[in-house]
């Protein structure tokens, strides 16, 4: 198919050395998922078993004010039940009697483990598999973790998906089935473009309800467009599902890339795949022209956050004209993102897990342009005059296909606009 974007790399980064340390690191708590989940999911609900601190981190991490009702919940262990003295088991099936004979408007019931939970090892999966009994065939109850112990906060939406995979349906049609949380907005504008490349017969995980009619079977193929989603595809595959590799769809030049996979697949011709994106390749290129102009030619620095680090590097090398100095990921799963290595020219240090000290030895040694990182390392940088870009927005902010290009190079140029800005300020 026709590619009007630069070639690849001689020589990409997907055989280049990967350091990695097993070392103090920094991690933000996998509930967080659960914010852009219970948005996305209309007829579902998170219930956490936990403590106080896991509903205070939820409750100010989504910014839900006091009278509103969101589709999330915790219910807390008390002393009793940490110290054996109370039958959690029975305590919980209590309160999820409360809670689905209160909303009946939920079909969906994940109940989500924390480090509480884990701790006390209080069998969460035995659990849902007997309220799912219980209230069926109007609820059905799954389990997954959300612990941050050992984890990044992305992989909450994955252990969540993957719960979900086991439980779809049979079915033997050939289908394309979409894979990640994006918001509506982003998943539709995906939707439409695949409908107008002629591919037919589209399901989409997490659907928007429970009634969708997602399923799942040998002549499914899948795409994701989150790259954390390494258990997903495990889950999937399990099924017989087959994954279709792609670059991931940030920008220009990743949004075409994954469309052509998906293209290639389905045997659609050249003429329709070039008549189809040729008005929205030029918009998100000429969206993304002005912070194109203020990063190019600059040095970037990952640290190890969301799991969006290879994609982004990607992007930001690629389409901005960036320097890739250091990429760090939490994980590194090559049959995700190893198209995205590819397209990534050889130079930067790819990093793997994390000993936070030495990284930021190499990072205050480079002294980059731009830090991407999470929120505990951004002020720290900040104050040592180091330009930052927390990751977590990265994941809550749309930055999906086409339309979406610019805002993305947007939310890296726009911190070293404002320190500028702020250098200009101080001369006057």
């Amino acid at each position: 198919m026709t590619h009007h974007s630069a070639p690849p790399p001689a020589i990409g980064c997907r055989n280049t050395p990967i350091l990695k340390q097993r070392g103090q690191h920094e991690v933000f708590c996998g509930l967080t998922g659960i914010i852009w989940l219970h948005r996305k999911m209309q007829d579902a609900f998170f219930l956490v078993v936990g403590s106080r601190t896991c509903a205070h981190l939820l409750q100010s991490a989504a910014g839900v004010m006091i009278f509103a009702e969101p589709r999330f919940g915790t219910v807390i262990l008390e002393e009793t039940d940490l110290a054996g003295l109370a039958d959690a088991q029975e305590e919980l099936a209590r309160e999820v009697d409360r809670l689905l004979a209160r909303r009946t408007d939920i079909r969906q019931l994940f109940l989500v483990g924390s480090c509480p939970s884990e701790v006390i090892k209080l069998d969460l999966a035995r659990a849902a598999e007997k309220l799912s009994a219980r209230h069926a065939p109007s609820v059905r109850v799954m389990y997954y973790s959300g612990s941050g112990i050992e984890t990044t906060f992305t992989e909450g939406e994955d252990a969540c998906l993957a719960a979900m995979v086991p439980e779809l349906p049979e079915t033997d049609k050939r289908q394309l089935l979409m894979v990640g949380a994006l918001p509506d907005v982003v998943e539709d504008q995906a939707l439409s473009l695949l409908e107008k490349l002629g591919v037919e017969d589209v399901a989409v995980l997490p659907a928007r309800y429970a009634d969708s009619g997602v399923s799942v079977g040998p002549n499914t193929v899948f795409a994701l467009t989150q790259p954390f989603l390494g258990g997903t595809h495990a889950a999937l595959e399990r099924r017989g599902a087959r994954h279709i590799p792609a670059p991931f769809p940030f920008g220009e030049e990743g949004t075409t890339a994954w469309l052509q996979a998906v293209a290639r697949e389905f045997g659609v011709d050249t003429a329709r795949f070039d008549a189809v994106t040729a008005a929205p390749r030029a918009r998100s290129i000429q969206a993304m022209s002005k912070a194109k102009q203020v990063l190019s030619g600059k040095k970037v620095f990952f640290f190890p956050d969301s799991q969006l680090e290879i994609p982004l590097a990607r992007f930001l090398v690629r389409e901005c004209g960036m320097e890739a100095v250091e990429v760090g990921a939490p994980f590194i799963h090559k049959a995700l993102v190893g198209p995205d290595l590819d397209l990534l020219p050889e130079g930067p240090v790819i990093a793997e897990g994390q000993d936070v000290d030495k990284q930021l030895d190499r990072c205050r040694a480079v002294q980059p342009d731009l830090t991407v990182c999470g929120l505990g390392l951004a002020n720290p940088l900040e104050a040592e005059g180091l330009s930052t870009k927390w990751a977590i927005e990265l994941v809550f902010t749309p930055v999906h296909f086409y339309e979406q290009a610019g805002d993305l190079a947007g939310l890296f140029s726009r911190p070293l606009r404002r320190k500028s800005l702020l250098q200009l300020d101080a001369a006057e």
